[in-house]
Order: structure tokens, then sequence, then C-alpha cells
């Protein structure tokens, strides 16, 4: 009795390593330097804050905005690993199937 020709396994998928998840995290996390690095928007007087000039206040509001952002960019880098660590587990549980 001939034996039955072996069927190759199927190939590992890997998930896609640029996804939009990934995108807007790293949206989050350049943005900050971005407003930072262009001097010339912020580079005046007015409008100034209580007495502060807009210069320095802009500046002291970007550390609110960057630590909101950066924490944005935590949570969805977990949801992102979770959701891997997931997939990966169900491939392996159907692999052993």
């Amino acid at each position: 009795m001939p034996d039955a020709p072996e069927v190759p396994d199927a190939p590992e998928v890997s998930p896609p390593v640029v996804t939009p998840v990934r995108v807007v995290i790293a949206l989050c996390l350049v943005a900050p330097f971005v407003a930072m690095l262009w001097v010339s928007s912020y580079a005046k007087v007015d409008p100034a804050f209580i007495g502060i000039p807009f210069f320095y206040w802009y500046q002291m509001l970007w550390v609110l905005i960057s630590t909101v952002l950066t924490m944005i960019a935590y949570k969805l880098w977990q949801r992102d690993q979770r959701g891997r660590k997931a997939r990966a587990d169900l491939r392996k549980e159907g692999a052993s199937r």
C-alpha cells in the first residue's frame, strides 16, 4: 500500500510590522519633537497668558501635552502587544492540533 504524500505545513505568517495602531503610536511620540523643534512657530511674546510670554507658556503646555501623548502611546503599545501575543498563542494552539 503506497504511503500518502506528505502535506507540507502551512508557513507561519507573522503579523505586519507597520500597522495603523503603530503609526498612531509613532505620531504621538513624534508630535512633541516637531512642535518644539519648529521654534519659529512660537518664538514670540504675544499672546501673553497671566503675564507669561507666549514663548514660555507654549513650551510648558507642551510638557503636559507630551505627557498625555506618551501615556496614549504606551497604552496603545500594550494593547498591540497583548493582541499579538493572543494571535501567536492561537496559532500555536491551532498548529498543535
